[in-house]
């Protein structure tokens, strides 16, 4: 296999000087990250565990969140020295890139490539039109508005900057909308009581060993833990939106910048390495302590408050032991307070639903065609032949395999399975990510650069961590007894 171009060298830019001053400015990959992520795991599996194994089991959702951003700024480590997305640092590794690069590119698809955001936002809209929650017999109702959702969240996709800025300002309205909508509600309508039992369910670790159920559904618990944070792959993309605001050594690797369905997408030349010099490191410093402050005091946060606030309404309304499920997935929220509080709140909850679940949909659908077209381009000269070396060849058939593949998945199951086995490839794929990354710090970055001790064994703990949700869910899959 043809290896990649080696780095080239240069001087590690200067970070912004005074942090609080320039925060808003370079802190903002982990926000974005965080908005893309929130979705089925904070909307739809948080309160699907919570409702039927109640607050206690929410510990679960904050060692994964505290080992993704672990994850996440390791990643980010190698983005910071070398101006490389994770994914090319991965292809640096034997077999090589063309092994690699398809690979990756085939855990994405296989991770996100389950549209179950859209069918289960089309519950959403159902139990709109039908004014009640919808169940197995508006299956056809629901597939309507499913195909729908999906083909337009394409649709928008393709139609790139003449909506892109439009709806990046929705995106970030729908987010504050959601925080505020649900915190609104917490605060004047859930019990005190509540939220002491969300609140202890989260540190359940330091208040005494914390217990599991006696009967658990692992497949439903290991894809919570997935996508309690942002999930699988979807935390590799991190990389990418640092070396876009120029994190680090990103901003002196070039890029080519191809213009595809309106809108541009940046084709990285190899990165650039620096020497350990007392300047270069000096300026290090300052790049990881921007780093740090974007995953610890913003995506943290974020990831454990977005998946507490519909888990506080799926405790205080719904009845206990509620199988979420089925074709009314997104829509128990709303019904639960619509009956108790008057049909504005159930109206209101049904398209806050449908909007978080969309936008998770449509982010989904842009980030794979953008993120599998970088992939592929770097790994394989094959693909980069393609009709001449045209760049839009590899972004318009990996889209247009999303599309064709999502219309067939919709038909296949119910909104909540889909989204499940999503999830659990995303767990499956933060075991690979985390020994991967390991290996990467370890070869390329000089000594001086490398993960500590404690860091590096919390690689190992992450990757083993999702490695027993994801190898009990298997077993209670093929039927066997799992205690």
């Amino acid at each position: 296999m043809e290896p990649l171009p080696a780095w080239g060298t240069g001087d590690l830019p200067e970070p912004p000087p005074s942090p609080w001053r320039n925060a808003l400015r370079v802190i903002g990959p982990g926000a974005i990250l965080l908005a893309v992520s929130v979705g089925a795991g904070e909307w739809l599996l948080g309160p699907a565990v919570a409702g039927r194994y109640g607050g206690a089991i929410l510990w679960i959702a904050t060692v994964s969140v505290l080992l993704q951003a672990l994850l996440n700024t390791e990643m980010a480590r190698y983005t910071l020295a070398t101006g490389e997305p994770i994914f090319t640092g991965f292809m640096r590794t034997a077999p090589g890139p063309t092994f690699w690069g398809w690979t990756y590119a085939w855990l994405h698809f296989l991770q996100i490539g389950w549209p179950g955001w859209a069918l289960a936002a089309a519950t959403a809209v159902s139990a709109l039109f039908l004014g009640r929650l919808p169940d197995e017999g508006d299956r056809v109702v629901v597939l309507y508005f499913g195909y729908l959702t999906f083909l337009v969240s394409v649709l928008l996709v393709l139609l790139g900057d003449r909506v892109e800025k439009t709806l990046e300002h929705a995106e970030w309205f729908m987010i504050g909308w959601t925080l505020v909508f649900l915190g609104l509600i917490g605060l004047f309508l859930v019990p005190r009581t509540i939220w002491g039992a969300v609140g202890t369910g989260f540190i359940a670790p330091l208040l005494g060993w914390p217990s599991l159920p006696g009967a658990i559904d692992w497949f439903l618990l290991a894809g919570f833990a997935a996508y309690s944070g942002a999930g699988g792959t979807l935390n590799a993309t991190l990389t990418y939106w640092l070396r876009d605001k120029g994190f680090g050594m990103s901003g002196t690797v070039a890029s080519v910048p191809a213009i595809i369905g309106g809108q541009k997408v940046e084709v990285s030349h190899p990165g650039v390495a620096f020497p350990p010099s007392d300047d270069n490191l000096r300026r290090w410093k300052g790049w990881w302590r921007y780093l740090r402050a974007d995953q610890w005091w913003i995506w943290v946060p974020g990831s454990l408050i977005g998946m507490g606030l519909p888990a506080l309404i799926a405790l205080a309304f719904i009845p206990p032991g509620t199988a979420m499920s089925g074709y009314g997935i997104a829509a128990y929220h709303a019904l639960a307070l619509g009956e108790r509080f008057g049909p504005a709140l159930w109206i209101l909850t049904l398209l806050t639903s449908f909007w978080i679940l969309f936008s998770t949909q449509l982010a989904t659908a842009g980030g794979f065609a953008r993120v599998s077209t970088e992939v592929l381009w770097a790994a394989s000269g094959r693909v980069r032949g393609w009709r001449g070396g045209n760049v839009r060849t590899v972004y318009y058939r990996a889209l247009l395999a999303f599309t064709l593949w999502g219309c067939v998945a919709i038909y296949l199951a119910d909104p909540l399975t889909l989204i499940l086995i999503g999830a659990n490839v995303a767990g499956a794929n933060l075991v690979i990510l985390s020994f991967h990354t390991l290996v990467v710090n370890r070869r390329f970055l000089p000594r001086e650069l490398q993960p500590s001790l404690w860091r590096e064994i919390g690689l190992v703990l992450s990757g083993l961590f999702f490695l027993a949700l994801a190898l009990l869910a298997l077993a209670q899959r093929a039927g066997l007894t799992v205690r």
